[in-house]
């Protein structure tokens, strides 16, 4: 399982700053501490760490102006791309864009990056000035909208808030929002004062519903990028709990814990998707959540010849 951790220590920040160095300066021979500029003491520095606490992935954030932020040096180590983990770290620099006010947010990305930049909806602007005297850079732009905080695909990720909202009231009631899909990994949100027990943790239903709508919605997702539709219900449902919620109620579901064959849909056969879903408690995790969910084929209306 992957994390973001913030860097605080010193051996903490130190291996951050050899790790970018190894990705982003080293490869075009430029000495250690070229990797470092006047914005450290002023940015925000993200990391993303494997269960073994290895440094997978890092990235800045820091303030131009009062509404503009800039993002900078998002390195993902070689061995581990592909899995999602750019736009995890991403994600979270652009929370803690959003946190400090910023309204728009602005990268200088070289050619190899705009691609990826492009998906987590930027726009190029104009050429920015060559990198390191060599690397020629565009400027791109974001503009921040409640909307475009989810980085892939925002128009089904509203669609699949008002169907939660207007099929399952509920949901609405409870606080449950979409926070960030990825294409690799979707996270929701829930609001713990909606549903804070006596103990002032949250309800044990909650959680459970909670791990439910994100496993539900990641199928969802999933069946739209594939242009496929169906019936989604839950056929079986086991949870784990480890401590209880007391700060900030999160579900995680990752792409590499979905087994299933969505072909059959092809078919007009109903398919059997198995996932895990993360419960965290801001960053810590306290359960898991393992379900089986049936897609039935949507039922084509006959008409008469």
């Amino acid at each position: 399982m992957y994390r973001i951790d913030t860097p605080k220590t010193e051996e903490q920040l130190n291996a951050y700053f050899q790790f970018r160095w190894e990705m982003l300066r080293k490869p075009w021979n430029h000495p250690q501490g070229s990797e470092k500029d006047e914005y450290e003491q002023v940015s925000e520095h993200r990391m993303v760490v494997d269960g073994r606490g290895d440094i997978v992935a890092v990235g800045r954030v820091h303030m131009n102006m009062s509404e503009e932020a800039q993002i900078r040096h998002v390195a993902v180590s070689p061995e581990q791309q592909g899995k999602g983990l750019g736009k995890l770290i991403f994600s979270a620099l652009e929370e803690v864009a959003r946190q400090q006010g910023a309204k728009r947010l602005v990268t200088n990305s070289r050619r190899i990056s705009v691609e990826f930049f492009t998906a987590c909806g930027f726009e190029i602007e104009k050429e920015a000035p060559t990198e390191m005297g060599k690397l020629k850079r565009s400027q791109m732009i974001k503009k921040l909208s409640d909307v475009n905080q989810v980085m892939l695909h925002p128009k089904w990720c509203q669609e699949l808030q008002n169907t939660w909202h207007e099929t399952i009231p509920i949901s609405e009631q409870m606080g449950i929002q979409l926070h960030q899909y990825s294409g690799k990994t979707f996270e929701t949100r829930a609001s713990l004062n909606k549903n804070i027990n006596l103990h002032g943790t949250m309800f044990a239903g909650s959680i459970f519903s909670l791990a439910t709508l994100t496993g539900w919605g990641m199928i969802f997702l999933k069946l739209k990028e594939k242009g496929l539709s169906g019936e989604i219900v839950l056929g079986d449902g086991d949870i784990h709990y480890h401590k209880p919620i007391t700060m900030q109620p999160r579900a995680l579901c990752n792409i590499e814990t979905l087994d299933g064959k969505f072909e059959l849909l092809e078919r007009n056969k109903k398919t059997a998707i198995k996932l895990q879903v993360d419960i965290l408690d801001g960053e810590n995790p306290v359960a898991e959540f393992r379900g089986v969910f049936w897609v039935l084929p949507e039922k084509s209306e006959k008409t008469d010849s």
